[in-house]
Order: structure tokens, then C-alpha cells, then sequence
């Protein structure tokens, strides 16, 4: 039988921000069809943070890499996942 390996899914995202919960939305909804892990860090008042992802945010990281900012494509996120 093989292992399957757990992909890891970070989201920076702001607390009062609509694009960062339909980003979130998104990919709770992938959890039914993927086994990964989520974490959501919040930027707000981290000054390092904010410089860093700001005004771009939702910025999603699938295994380490950056690859969504703004929005998260379903069909882009199901073929990182491995579907």
C-alpha cells in the first residue's frame, strides 16, 4: 500500500477581509477531496506581516510556494493537490 503524502496549505489573510473568505470557503471545500493541512495566519498589527503581504492578501502557500494572491482557482488548487 503507498503513503500518501500530506500537502500543507497556508493562508495569510486580514480578519475583515471578503476575498479572504471566499479564498478560505475555497479551500475548506477542497478539504472534502483532499487530505491536507490548513493554517490561516492572520497579518493584522504584525508589522513584518503586513509589509510583506499587505494589500495582497489572500496570498495562499501550497507546500511552501506561493501560488495564489488575491484569489484561489479551484481547477489550479485540485491539480496541486494531486487531482
Amino acid at each position: 500500500m503507498r503513503e500518501v503524502a500530506e500537502h500543507r496549505v497556508l493562508m495569510y489573510s486580514r480578519r475583515t477581509c471578503g476575498l479572504c473568505d471566499e479564498a478560505r470557503a475555497l479551500v475548506m471545500a477542497e478539504r472534502g477531496l483532499f487530505r491536507f493541512g490548513f493554517e490561516e495566519v492572520f497579518i493584522d498589527g504584525d508589522d513584518r506581516l503586513e509589509h510583506e503581504y499587505g494589500l495582497r492578501v489572500p496570498v495562499v502557500l501550497v507546500d511552501g510556494a506561493e501560488e495564489f494572491e488575491l484569489t484561489v482557482q479551484p481547477g489550479r488548487l485540485r491539480s496541486l493537490l494531486g487531482g
